[in-house]
């Protein structure tokens, strides 16, 4: 069975243009070594429609390895050897980044679709499991939010975490972001990458790679990072390097996570960005008011969106880092009690900003998300975080993708919805007891809703008051309420500081 396998991969990388049939004899060499098998057959495969992944291909081959005792049958010891599998197919790191420049010459679009659809075939870009999660669209006031129940992590196996607390750290590479993650055979500790690409990319004289998210959460996830594992600042030179970034490939976007915890990203310790090939709501949010500002050539304006955004436009991307430089150091050091901003508290720094950088044909347009990260005895994870009263939903950090308006949400969701839907369609009056903290919630939707007897729609509508719970999210998450007061104050610090 195996030999059939690993001949329908052979044929797989040839469809894809990962090998030519010059290499067949050496990959196939190169598989059985990986598998400890003594010889080798070649077969002649008749599949014409190969999938745009190998997953289908890969999950027989471990099938037969766990069978045979190569590994033992956990994620973890599957993921390390199908990526192991996988490199033997992943070109050169020196070839990418040749064929790639050739490519841009043409066109940057030519340029990142090759790279994107390497990174697919490789099976770096995990999109069997990506095809998993569970994605809708909610209307809302601000527009039609993006809600993904996260089903492409799968959780980790007790076995799995026996053997990574056994492996002593050796620092090496120092986080998952790193460069030298590029080829790293990976371990129970530490994810494999042998089929990892990077392409340098200069952002203002100095070198970073550009490279995709195994798990992309929307078209073309790409992850910006820097040569060096450094922390996360926000600063000029982050308007500068987005800016530079969208010159030399117009048709993403990017952006940048705040540098402080709470309102950051998951990695604080290595500077990096997101970008993609993604329509995001807030990117056709409108702007509700317009500021004066110095110069004619910049737009600047409040969008109507949940959390606390000015927007700036112009052709000059320079002109644009200038003035958002600008409106962050004044943000650094912003304070207003009436609206509860402390800008700092027990000498610590609260006041920061998520950039996002697109381009709108000829004009650059920056995004500049004010965030604050002050705790309080009534909300000790943020007093602009999610709340505990939609923690059922959302508890975790609002990050770049989410303040864009897609929510990741927990893969517990999927069953606790399916429950719920089985509860209402009973017209029960309560939830099973492992479903408390949904109680209040569910209680309130239903008499909003009234009794359903439709399955289809039960689902419909859990679905749409989920996306508006991620809308109360956001607003929660805003440093300036959406209400009179706040719009107030949020106009008297922009337009002081952009006037």
């Amino acid at each position: 069975m195996v030999n059939h396998e690993l001949n329908n991969l052979i044929a797989f990388a040839l469809h894809h243009e990962l090998i030519t049939p010059e290499d067949k004899i050496w990959a196939a060499n190169s598989l059985i070594g990986i598998l400890g098998l003594n010889s080798f057959e070649f077969e002649e495969v008749n599949e014409k429609n190969f999938a745009v992944s190998p997953d289908s291909i890969l999950s027989k081959i471990l099938d037969w390895a766990a069978e045979n005792n190569l590994i033992e049958n956990t994620e973890t010891e599957r993921d390390l050897l199908d990526t192991k599998l996988m490199g033997v197919f992943t070109p050169r790191p020196s070839d990418v980044i040749e064929k790639f420049k050739a490519l841009e010459k043409i066109s940057p679009v030519k340029a990142t679709d090759y790279f994107y659809k390497l990174g697919v075939s490789s099976n770096y870009i995990r999109s069997e499991r990506t095809a998993k999660n569970i994605c809708w669209k909610t209307p809302t006031e601000f527009g039609e939010l993006d809600i993904t129940i996260n089903m492409s992590k799968p959780e980790k196996d007790p076995r799995d975490i026996a053997k990574a607390r056994a492996i002593k750290s050796s620092g090496y590479p120092k986080c998952l972001l790193c460069k030298e993650n590029e080829g790293f055979y990976g371990h129970h500790g530490h994810p494999a990458r042998q089929n990892i690409r990077l392409i340098p990319v200069e952002l203002n004289g100095k070198k970073w790679y550009f490279q995709y998210s195994p798990y992309s959460y929307y078209n073309e996830h790409c992850i910006v990072l820097d040569q060096e594992h450094v922390p996360m600042l926000i600063s000029r030179e982050t308007f500068d390097n987005l800016f530079a970034f969208i010159t030399r490939f117009p048709h993403y976007f990017v952006g940048s996570n705040a540098d402080l915890p709470i309102v950051g990203g998951s990695i604080l310790s290595h500077d990096h960005y997101q970008g993609g090939r993604y329509v995001f709501a807030m990117d056709s949010a409108p702007t509700e008011k317009f500021y004066k500002t110095k110069d004619p050539d910049i737009t600047a304006g409040r969008i109507k969106w949940p959390m606390s955004a000015i927007r700036l436009s112009s052709k000059s991307p320079e002109k644009l880092s200038a003035l958002a430089e600008k409106i962050l150091a004044a943000w650094r050091e912003w304070s207003d009690k009436d609206v509860d901003i402390l800008a700092h508290s027990d000498g610590e720094a609260h006041n920061t900003i998520t950039p996002i950088a697109r381009r709108k044909g000829e004009l650059f347009e920056l995004d500049l998300v004010l965030r604050n990260n002050r705790t309080s005895q009534e909300h000790p994870l943020g007093i602009f975080h999610p709340h505990a009263e939609v923690h059922h939903i959302k508890k975790e950090n609002i990050g770049l993708i989410e303040v864009m308006g897609l929510a990741v949400l927990p893969a517990r969701l999927k069953s606790a919805l399916e429950k719920i839907s089985e509860a209402w369609l009973n017209n029960s009056s309560s939830l099973p007891s492992e479903l408390e903290a949904h109680e209040k919630w569910y209680e309130a939707i239903k008499a909003k809703h009234g009794a359903l007897n439709n399955p289809e729609k039960i689902k419909a509508v859990l679905r749409e008051e989920v996306g508006h719970v991620f809308a109360q999210v956001l607003r929660d998450s805003g440093v300036f309420k959406r209400d009179e007061k706040g719009l107030a104050a949020f106009d008297k610090f922009a337009e002081k500081i952009i006037n």
